[in-house]
């Protein structure tokens, strides 16, 4: 034990001496971007909404900005990313835990967390810049030089919700020009267009307004036409494209284990967010533990879940097989990292959730995943919405996802820049200095 304790300090320490030297390099070849004092301050925190997007950006004292995205679903987080400004200015953007003590206990559960994770993204940026190193090189480096995206943002209309559709749109899925090798359909309570279709499928009146709101014990004829449609899309994926579902929050228990159990046979990639999940302020260990323990199936949550210590009993007691953090709720990239080391000694797997993280979350995840341990599975690939996002961003793969994966680029920071007199011509009036 002695020697080995040895040779583990006397590595570190040649790490610490190495990293020591490229940081002297980097000063010798970039002193404009260090001060007199050899720090770089931050000196504005600003938000936009681009297209469907809040757009986080870092503005310092030496001329780097670094941006980071939250969900398109999110364009009223503007005031909550401004209310971190005080916080934040005059601290150097590249101490990133340091800004991030004085911040992170200020966020809270989806969607509040968002605030939060947005500029923790927007801060690796900037480090990344700094050192003239990809993100993938301060997470830890990368282990893989492609990651794997699952199919969560390219969709197709639907035209109904019998199993036949199903069965059409997930074809189309199949076909599309990204060449997934693993697909996730909503079912159950997270598809309220399947559950309001049907008459009588479960135990109570359906709701409207918020998203997800149903939940409840299910008829028997509701949770037949749910596997049906199961079975419609199982058997258009087949053996070489993996199925995972997106089935709530909302479902009993004992509907829990009984989907599970029908639908084993078909070899479901996982089941996710069955009992919370999505906009729930709270995860349930115990109770998904109770599902997992009585399935073959994968069972998988965590999207709505913000900081690790809120993955503690997920992944202490065993209750789920897959956690799903996204890096824009959970607090950041580094949080997840942390998360998903953790969750992999405990034998649990990650597949973090993406699908409306937008193109700046996307190249967050590209880096992420590049150094994410082998409990990986995938992340939810997301799209650029509007399309014309992919005409005021600069820096990712064309095409962005080849036969599933994505190559993993090395420019400094996250490697994603802006066309900024594109960009501008997008912004509301109100947005109109965000890049000045």
């Amino acid at each position: 034990m002695a020697n080995w304790t040895r040779r583990g300090f006397l590595g570190s320490l040649s790490a610490g001496a190495a990293a020591t030297s490229f940081a002297a390099q980097q000063r010798l070849t970039q002193p404009e971007k260090r001060t007199g004092n050899g720090s770089i301050k931050i000196t504005d925190l600003r938000c936009a909404i681009i297209g469907r997007n809040p757009v986080v950006r870092i503005v310092t004292d030496q001329g780097i900005s670094g941006y980071g995205q939250a969900e398109s679903t999110k364009a009223y987080l503007r005031p909550m990313v401004l209310f971190y400004k005080d916080y934040i200015l005059g601290e150097d953007p590249t101490d990133v835990e340091k800004v991030l003590l004085k911040i992170r206990r200020l966020g809270a559960f989806k969607p509040w967390g968002s605030a939060v994770s947005a500029i923790e993204i927007a801060l690796w940026d900037i480090a990344g810049q700094v050192a003239g190193v990809p993100v993938y090189k301060l997470l830890g480096g990368k282990i893989r030089d492609r990651v794997r995206a699952y199919n969560g943002g390219v969709r197709f209309p639907m035209t109904g919700q019998t199993p036949q559709d199903y069965a059409e749109n997930t074809a189309r899925m199949k076909e599309s020009k990204e060449g997934f090798t693993l697909i996730k359909q909503a079912v159950g309570f997270h598809n309220p267009a399947m559950m309001h279709a049907m008459p009588n499928g479960w135990y109570d009146e359906p709701r409207t307004g918020t998203s997800h709101a149903d939940r409840g014990l299910m008829t028997e004829r509701g949770l037949d036409h749910v596997i049906a449609c199961v079975e419609a899309m199982k058997k258009v994926t087949g053996k070489d494209i993996g199925l995972a579902l997106d089935c709530g929050p909302g479902w009993t228990v004992k509907d829990a284990i009984t989907f599970a159990r029908a639908v084993e046979p078909l070899h479901i990639t996982w089941l996710e967010d069955l009992i919370t999940g999505d906009y729930t302020p709270y995860p349930n260990a115990d109770l998904f533990r109770e599902v997992t323990q009585s399935t073959s199936i994968p069972i998988h949550t965590g999207e709505q879940i913000y900081l690790r210590q809120n993955f503690k009993d997920l992944i202490e007691k065993q209750a789920v097989n897959v956690i799903g953090p996204d890096p824009e709720d959970v607090g950041g990239i580094a949080e997840l990292k942390w998360i998903a080391e953790y969750a992999d000694i405990h034998g649990i797997l990650v597949a973090p959730h993406g699908i409306f993280d937008g193109l700046i979350g996307l190249a967050a995840h590209v880096h992420l995943a590049a150094a994410l341990p082998q409990n990986y599975i995938a992340f939810e690939y997301p799209v650029g919405q509007p399309d014309w996002w992919y005409e005021i961003v600069d820096g990712l793969p064309n095409p962005i996802v080849k036969r599933g994966f994505i190559d993993v680029w090395d420019r400094p920071g996250l490697g994603v820049t802006f066309h900024v007199q594109a960009a501008k011509s997008h912004l509301a009036d109100e947005d109109r200095h965000f890049f000045d």
